[in-house]
């Protein structure tokens, strides 16, 4: 009996796999284009619906031979001036070329000797002439032909090259990137004038068909981070791809890290040049984002603007960013830690004023601290979301209407609406780090209010070896900090003269790391 079972499953199995590959033998047989003009249209017709953005034109060619054909696009994916003028106008008064005969090469024809367009394409894959459609191209299909022509000629409404709201610099280009792919791959273009950039495009999202470009310069990246960018981007199997987070989620390292490992920027010259430090950008249609990689923790930092400018105010900004990110994530803490825990260190006629503001207030200030910082979070999500002039409203009325609200009614003391107000200027400065300081700032809130400096310190020597411990593409998050790298250092709290900066970083560019000419010191001329 159980011999008998055994057999009859490996029958079915057997089957099963059998009627697995005539099926899918069937449906690559279905997935071509015949010589039937009408049953390709009826394929098409089946596969895109009956939308009424979809047009049907039909006609009939020059010539003698009375032969049948039709253009298929999507009305508000195209340029109308290309389809009138360069596409059907040659069509139909065109040269009598087009014979109706078996073997007549009609196709050829049509593309070499008819068609007044830069980039067309034979194609016989349903799925790819579909997808085509619907990108906006244009599909010719003729009578008796099994192939058809994809004809460049994207249009419809897009968004132009505009000044970035989120990367603002005083001095520098304004232009950032649209939503458009083919205006950006531009824009990186003209930024790097060079043979050797190059832009590789795949299609992911099973529904989407999102369209994704790696760029990167050919004999500058190395060729195992390019193939694994490449592996990365191919095992995402989803439905859909809508903006550039989607693929940051997919390829970062550490997905369950606080620290992102993909950088990304809506600015052309940022991404030019990380691009020539070696590195790789991934470009998505329909944002205005890319990504670069590999990341390293120092580039949230550093702007574009810190290149343009002489160094010494570079690296004084710089600093001050520095400091600032400390600021945004330790205020609270220390404040909370030194009034609970450590009042011998703070000053006596400072701890007697911040005693005398305190006074009458219901709250420790752990849970003081904990309620403002959720509230700033709260006004700053608020003024985000809301339309630009009501959300400016509801951060003044924010910042002084509750703020002071709460001081007087005995709630909230006044030294924790100063040392809230800090935290809040500050943690802008670096706005790039700003959801990690978020998280990092209840996080030591938390730690100080437990186990005050001893809690801060234990959160900052955790968060400092999770840094060192964290790779971003083969690359070290935290270089050239750890591990220590003495060229690196030229780039990180302080900026060099850019003559000085004659290499690029070891962490990302081992092989081909000099960049310009070594002495590129400048020098006033020699007396004669």
């Amino acid at each position: 009996m159980f011999r008998y079972i055994l057999r009859k499953v490996a029958f079915l199995s057997t089957c099963g796999k059998n009627s697995n590959e005539k099926y899918k033998y069937k449906e690559v047989e279905e997935n071509r284009l015949c010589t039937d003009i009408d049953q390709n249209l009826e394929a098409l017709k089946n596969i895109l619906g009956s939308s009424n953005d979809i047009i049907t034109r039909e006609f009939v060619f020059a010539g003698e031979g009375r032969v049948k054909g039709l253009l298929v696009f999507i009305e508000d994916l195209v340029d109308n001036k290309i389809i009138n003028e360069s596409i059907i106008k040659p069509l139909i008064s065109g040269t009598p070329l087009i014979y109706k005969k078996e073997n007549a090469d009609n196709v050829n024809v049509v593309k070499s000797e008819m068609l007044s367009v830069g980039d067309v394409k034979q194609e016989n894959s349903m799925d790819e002439i579909v997808y085509s459609c619907l990108s906006g191209d244009t599909v010719l299909l003729i009578d008796g032909s099994a192939e058809a022509l994809i004809i460049a000629s994207q249009g419809g409404e897009n968004r132009g090259v505009e000044e970035s709201k989120t990367e603002s610099v005083v001095r520098g280009p304004r232009e950032s990137f649209s939503e458009d792919l083919r205006t950006n791959t531009s824009l990186l273009r003209r930024k790097i004038k060079n043979p050797d950039l190059t832009l590789e495009k795949m299609k992911i999202g099973r529904r989407t068909g999102t369209m994704v470009c790696i760029s990167y310069i050919k004999n500058l990246a190395a060729p195992e981070l390019i193939e694994e960018v490449r592996r990365r981007l191919k095992a995402i199997d989803t439905d859909a791809i809508l903006e550039s987070g989607y693929i940051e989620q997919f390829i970062e390292d550490a997905p369950f890290s606080i620290f992102p490992t993909v950088s990304h920027s809506e600015k052309p010259d940022v991404i030019a040049a990380k691009i020539l430090e070696g590195r790789a950008a991934i470009m998505i249609d329909r944002t205005p984002f890319a990504l670069t990689v590999p990341m390293l923790f120092i580039e949230d930092f550093q702007s574009p603007e810190d290149y343009y400018s002489r160094p010494y105010f570079s690296s004084f900004i710089r600093i001050i960013r520095f400091l600032s990110f400390l600021i945004s994530i330790l205020a609270p803490a220390t404040y909370v830690a030194l009034t609970t825990f450590h009042q011998e260190l703070i000053p006596t006629n400072l701890l007697l004023t911040m005693a005398a503001a305190r006074e009458g207030t219901p709250f420790p200030s752990v849970l003081e601290a904990g309620i403002m910082v959720i509230t700033f979070e709260i006004l700053k999500e608020a003024g985000i979301r809301l339309p630009r002039p009501v959300g400016q409203a509801i951060s003044i009325v924010g910042a002084l209407v509750v703020g002071e609200s709460a001081v007087s009614a005995g709630l909230i003391g006044a030294p924790m609406v100063i040392v809230v107000a800090i935290t809040a200027v500050s943690s802008f400065v670096v706005p790039f780090q700003s959801d990690t300081g978020s998280i990092l700032r209840i996080i030591l809130l938390g730690l100080a209010g437990f186990m005050g400096a001893v809690g801060i310190m234990m959160g900052l020597l955790v968060l400092i070896v999770h840094l060192a411990s964290l790779r971003s593409f083969g690359a070290p998050y935290f270089s050239p900090l750890a591990p220590h790298n003495a060229s690196g250092m030229k780039d990180t709290a302080i900026r060099a003269p850019i003559w000085l900066m004659d290499t690029r970083p070891s962490s990302i560019d081992r092989d081909k790391r000099r960049r310009q000419a070594a002495h590129s010191k400048p020098e006033p001329p020699k007396k004669q």
